[in-house]
Order: structure tokens, then C-alpha cells, then sequence
């Protein structure tokens, strides 16, 4: 299964791991970020996986 929120369709990301060496940064390794992704019940009881972000808003409303 990817790894993608089903409501807002956030998903990874590439970023730069900065080392500063003698006074410069020095883009060394990229990393991925993941999102927090989690298993929640939805009103027609379906079960999905969303972002933390979106599994919040959800138990608001």
C-alpha cells in the first residue's frame, strides 16, 4: 500500500540533510520524510488511512 493520506493525498518527501562544516553547509545526504499516517474509521465504516492532521479534523467534526 503506499504510503498517501486518502483525503488530502499527502505524501512523501525529499529533503536535504544539511551539515554545517567550517562555516558552510554542505548538502550531504538526501532523506525522505514520511507522513504519520494512521488507521481511522470513517462514518460508512470504512477503514483508511490518513494523515494525523486529517484523523484530527475528523474527530472535530
Amino acid at each position: 500500500m503506499a504510503q498517501i493520506c486518502e483525503k488530502c493525498g499527502k505524501g512523501r518527501n525529499v529533503a536535504w540533510r544539511l551539515v554545517k562544516l567550517r562555516g558552510k553547509y554542505n548538502p550531504t545526504v538526501k532523506r525522505i520524510q514520511k507522513p504519520n499516517l494512521q488507521w481511522a474509521k470513517l462514518a460508512s465504516g470504512e477503514r483508511v488511512k490518513l494523515c494525523a492532521k486529517c484523523k484530527k479534523a475528523l474527530a472535530k467534526s
